[in-house]
């Protein structure tokens, strides 16, 4: 598959915009305004029509409400619900399919104030942030933006990221071996730009996932988050409430939202999140 060299630009672009104006967001409370269109796009330097894509996508999460006459306002905070039976166990979903990855680009880069609360660092250290399509036998079925500290991985490279496992590649090349991670996963829609990428129409139902890896050491490896085509998944979440004597089954393939990883399960008390690829619909 050919990457859309327009497309891609835009969906980078839309996703630097998006985080800038997340950030605002996060440094108020629900009720507060953000600052008009206008003076959003003197600040960040970008056109009106890629601020609303970005602000679109911000109003559809749930996260700003539009007020016509009044402006934008932060939304009021979401009802979550934790689905984890044992805080000491860890289950992997997994997907079926060939998943291999085109990279959209790839910086090393100062962490940001937002980054860097999520990764525990300055906002002046650096990171290595990698915007990159992951295919599924060969059809595009993602978008992921990670970031990882440059100071425990200080060489990644653009082999590491489009071939192979990309936490066997933290442990085996750099010595960072992932233990746990939290994530969420929330729907949305997507952009023109996005929809390009995903080789979907605007507005098509996706679903997004936000997550932050931390190694055996407790030390935030990677944030990522990644936005998956909402006709190609369905979630399915397994309970397990007491213990069970059957033996785990052998895990293969991908894991929906998270790349596959040496996570170790040490307790037979589980909750386990299950992606499964389906046929388009």
């Amino acid at each position: 598959m050919e990457i859309d060299a327009a497309a891609s630009g835009a969906v980078l672009k839309r996703e630097r915009v998006r985080d800038a104006v997340l950030e605002l967001i996060e440094e108020r409370r629900p009720g507060d305004a953000i600052p008009s269109e206008r003076t959003l796009c003197a600040e960040l330097g970008v056109s009106r029509p890629t601020l609303r894509a970005a602000v679109d996508e911000l109003v559809v999460a749930g996260l700003l409400v539009r007020e016509h006459g009044r402006g934008m306002f932060v939304a009021a905070e979401k009802i979550t619900q934790e689905l984890v039976s044992d805080r000491t166990a860890f289950s992997l979903p997994q997907a079926a399919g060939a998943w291999t990855s085109r990279l959209l680009e790839i910086r090393t880069l100062p962490a940001g104030a937002r980054v860097g609360r999520k990764l525990r660092m300055s906002p002046a250290a650096r990171i290595h942030y990698v915007a990159r399509l992951r295919l599924v036998d060969g059809s595009p079925m993602a978008i992921e933006y990670l970031h990882v500290p440059a100071d425990l991985v200080a060489d990644l490279t653009s082999e590491e990221l489009e071939q192979g496992d990309l936490y066997e590649h933290l442990s085996e090349r750099h010595a960072v071996r992932v233990s746990e991670a939290v994530q969420s996963i929330e729907p949305t829609v997507v952009t023109r730009a996005e929809g390009d990428l995903l080789d979907v129409p605007e507005l098509s139902p996706a679903l997004l996932f936000e997550r932050l890896t931390t190694d055996t050491r407790g030390r935030p490896v990677e944030y990522v988050h990644s936005l998956y085509r909402g006709d190609r998944y369905r979630i399915v979440s397994r309970l397990t409430l007491g213990p069970s004597n059957q033996a785990p089954p052998p895990r293969e393939g991908h894991h929906p939202g998270i790349p596959p990883g040496d996570f170790t399960n040490k307790d037979p008390v589980t909750l386990s999140t299950r992606g499964v690829v389906q046929d388009g619909m």
